[in-house]
């Protein structure tokens, strides 16, 4: 077994066992349905997508794990993105909780040239700015899209994990699993897991779905 000299590492290293598409959410058109993985990467040092406020170029929000989901059209794109936060504090909770709060501006995905370039996995060779589906040609410059929709999991330490649920009610786009679930081997395997992740969709707010799904 490899050791984990912490607890990010072995976060990031459960978190590169996920699908491109978040356990658990229906599947839809497409190989991905256009979502990609962005946050970690399959190979550590490659550049990964980040978000950030507009007009903001230092105050950067890293998560542990990102997914985005993307759509529209190349006139006018934009991105849903699902997130991992892997909490080890209280007061790391509320700092990462503060970063997703609801706001009068929309949150920016930035998407680095270089991984838009570079193949979705070792196993599938197809750039991913070709499986966006919202790129109309090889990029030059950095796609920073507007974020629609936010659904973010957060993963707390057992004793964290039972006081937040007993005394703490979520926001809509907030969703909590204790660590060990994120931390274990094929823990994306796990139905709690999955059945936790499917209800971060906003088909899940609807009683039937029209044929055409969600726009």
């Amino acid at each position: 077994m490899v050791p984990f000299h912490s607890l990010d590492a072995l976060v990031r290293a459960r978190l590169r066992q996920w699908p491109q598409r978040p356990p658990g959410l229906s599947r839809g058109k497409g190989t991905y349905d256009g979502w990609l993985r962005g946050r970690p990467c399959d190979l550590s040092g490659q550049v990964q997508p980040f978000l950030k406020f507009p007009g903001s170029d230092r105050l950067r929000t890293l998560p542990d794990g990102l997914w985005l989901n993307f759509g529209g059209t190349p006139a006018e794109p934009f991105v849903d993105i699902f997130a991992v936060e892997a909490c080890g504090s209280l007061s790391n909770l509320l700092d990462k909780r503060s970063r997703f709060a609801p706001s009068t501006q929309s949150m920016m995905a930035v998407c680095p040239v270089q991984w838009l370039l570079d193949d979705i996995t070792p196993q599938d060779t197809t750039a991913r700015w070709v499986a966006t589906g919202v790129i109309s040609a090889e990029p030059r410059v950095p796609l920073v899209l507007p974020v629609r929709d936010i659904r973010v999991l957060y993963a707390l330490k057992p004793r964290h994990y039972a006081g937040f649920a007993q005394n703490q009610i979520p926001h809509p786009h907030e969703y909590f699993a204790p660590m060990e679930a994120l931390t274990a081997k094929n823990g994306h395997e796990n139905p709690a897991m999955q059945a936790l992740v499917s209800r971060a969709s906003a088909t899940a707010n609807f009683m039937s779905m029209p044929p055409n799904g969600v726009a």
